[in-house]
């Protein structure tokens, strides 16, 4: 039998390893104390009804529709009442000043007539008349003159109110016109509120998106662990061959041999080490995307990342993204908003009309008179309001067009949007179709390096190869496997990614794997 001369061993096989098992989870939180297996569907139901970001959507959406309500409440009549009580430090007067009344002279004439006299009893003397008569007297007419003189009036002071004043009122106003000030605001705040509702879809679909990329972590991850532990075990079984044939063979495996294989399964197995903190940390970062508690961890149902390729319509993608996209739908829903705000803004071109009204009563301690008399204490008022604008500057013209072109802003926005929405789904649906391609090939490469390993290690039993190509085989099945894994994880993601693009489910989450 031929030897060939014993190559250094390859240190690109030993790194390999450790990038791809090294970085197998990236959850953050920190180990769980309690643990519990979950389906992906459960996974995506207890983070849907337990994380913390959901509510936040939820408040958002109910404090836009409460805004709603406010601007509904314009179209509505406006009534309040008032009520008070107030103590003057004095009662309210009125002082009437002192002044002169000029008289001038005058002449009165008084007509001639008839008048009816009464003469009482003993008028003229003592029993005559015996009793009051009435006799009628004739009178000439005659004319009366006065000299100018001066009336002197002194000062008044007129008491109005009392010290204590208490009062009640009704006001009432109903605006009947407003030149579409009330519909813009409507339009605005609807607006709002459908915003609010596609954030809050983007948030389900986000929080979908992070739990499944996590649970497919936490899959990888345990993939991962189990792979570094059976390679070990291979390794390990290896070293104890080896040194059974250095020891009691002919020679033909070293101590250096030996050495080697050693020095590998001990850094196998501080890989090992680190691979089941991973796998922890990926279980605990799975239940913190969930919204559980920090002390627990959640275990995948799931043995493996599920695998079947199938070719997207990019062109349909993008026209359900148009649909179905969060974003395109907010831009959708601002673009009313801002139409709402033109049409508001337009409103200060055209008058206002309100009907008003009110009715009042007030009560003065026990005084009852000056102003405080029973006509003025209670009432009411109806009328009609106009306000018409006439010159404010410019300021209505500045307005609208300030809304005007923040509109066209948008609709310019729109266009880089959609865009951006269909560059975003062809580089995802592009890098689907070669994560599907380095998945197959992977797929190949881990079954042949998985042959060419059993092949080796029957054949090192038979001292037919050195011990650096054993090694070396199984060293290289566990990268390939590793390879594909990732390659099966990365497909996982991007079809998450692109549901999460479109804003809504791609097919099946993951069909079961072929």
């Amino acid at each position: 039998m031929m030897w060939v001369k014993r190559k250094p061993f390859y240190p690109a096989a030993a790194a390999a390893i450790v990038v791809l098992w090294g970085g197998a989870a990236d959850a953050q939180p920190a180990p769980a104390d309690g643990q519990r297996a979950l389906s992906l569907e459960q996974c995506l139901q207890t983070a849907l009804a337990n994380n913390h970001r959901r509510p936040l959507s939820k408040f958002a959406i109910a404090l836009a529709e409460a805004q709603h309500r406010q601007a509904l409440s314009g179209y509505w009549p406006q009534i309040n009442g008032k009520a008070g009580y107030e103590r003057l430090s004095d009662p309210v007067n009125f002082l009437f000043p002192a002044e002169t009344m000029q008289i001038p002279a005058q002449s009165v004439s008084v007509p001639g007539g008839t008048m009816i006299v009464t003469i009482p009893a003993n008028a003229f003397a003592p029993g005559f008349p015996p009793g009051s008569i009435q006799m009628p007297v004739n009178f000439p007419g005659q004319t009366y003159k006065t000299a100018a003189q001066a009336f002197a009036i002194p000062e008044q002071n007129v008491k109005v109110l009392d010290q204590d004043l208490a009062s009640g009122a009704v006001d009432f106003d109903w605006l009947l016109w407003d030149g579409g000030m009330r519909k813009g605001m409507r339009d605005q705040s609807a607006a709002n509120v459908d915003m609010m509702r596609e954030e809050a879809r983007r948030t389900d679909l986000e929080v979908a998106d992070s739990v499944t990329q996590m649970y497919w972590g936490a899959v990888l991850a345990h993939q991962v662990l189990q792979l570094g532990q059976d390679t070990l075990a291979r390794l390990q079984a290896t070293l104890r061959m080896t040194e059974t044939v250095y020891k009691e063979g002919a020679g033909k495996v070293t101590r250096s041999d030996y050495l080697d294989n050693a020095v590998m399964v001990h850094t196998i197995e501080s890989l090992v080490a680190g691979l089941e903190k991973n796998e922890a940390m990926a279980r605990a970062g799975l239940a913190n995307t969930m919204g559980l508690e920090w002390n627990v961890s959640v275990e995948p149902s799931a043995q493996e990342i599920p695998f079947a390729p199938a070719q997207q319509n990019l062109d349909g993608l993008v026209a359900a993204s148009y649909q179905f996209n969060p974003d395109w739908g907010k831009l959708q829903d601002a673009l009313r908003a801002l139409q709402g705000a033109v049409r508001t803004a337009k409103s200060g071109y055209y008058p206002k009309l309100a009907l008003t009204g009110e009715l009042h009563r007030w009560w003065n301690g026990n005084y009852d008179t000056g102003l405080a008399t029973n006509q003025n204490r209670q009432g009411w008022t109806a009328g009609a309001g106009l306000e018409i604008p006439i010159f404010n500057g410019f300021l209505t013209g500045g307005r609208v067009d300030e809304a005007i072109a923040r509109v066209a802003q948008l609709k310019q926005t729109q266009f880089l949007l959609r865009d951006g929405i269909a560059l975003k789904i062809k580089d995802l649906v592009l890098s689907l179709d070669a994560a599907a391609k380095s998945g197959q090939a992977s797929l190949e490469a881990m079954k042949l390096a998985q042959e060419n390993r059993e092949l080796n290690e029957r054949a090192y039993q038979d001292e037919l190869v050195e011990t650096e190509k054993v090694m070396r085989a199984q060293l290289m099945e566990a990268i390939m496997s590793a390879q594909h894994f990732k390659a099966r994880y990365d497909y996982a993601v991007i079809l998450s990614e692109l549901s999460l693009a479109v804003g809504r489910e791609i097919g099946d989450r993951l069909a079961p794997a072929r």
